[in-house]
């Protein structure tokens, strides 16, 4: 065989050994990843809603926990549960 035949067919061999070994490590990096018990989510104990609101939508933040209402936006700190800030809708 010629040279660059050679080389060519060494290059090819080292590409797909690397995708090989690459290709398993990312799915044993997933394995790895997917079997973990996800992290719990510390919650406050209660949110008290104002009178006559009901929640359409809760969303979770790192500090806050915000409740969509008919109307409103109600922002309670994660920690403690109580109502930090009420925004009106227009």
């Amino acid at each position: 065989m010629p040279p660059d035949v050679r080389f060519v067919k060494r290059l090819v061999v080292i590409l797909t050994t690397v995708m090989i070994a690459g290709l398993v490590l990312i799915v044993g990096l997933l394995v790895a990843r997917l079997s973990q018990a996800p992290a719990p989510l510390a919650l406050p104990d209660s949110v008290a809603l104002p009178e006559g609101t009901s929640p359409e939508a809760v969303t979770l933040a790192r500090d806050w926990v915000l409740v969509l209402a008919e109307g409103e936006i109600l922002l309670f700190d994660r920690a403690t549960g109580a109502l930090a800030h009420r925004i009106a809708l227009p």
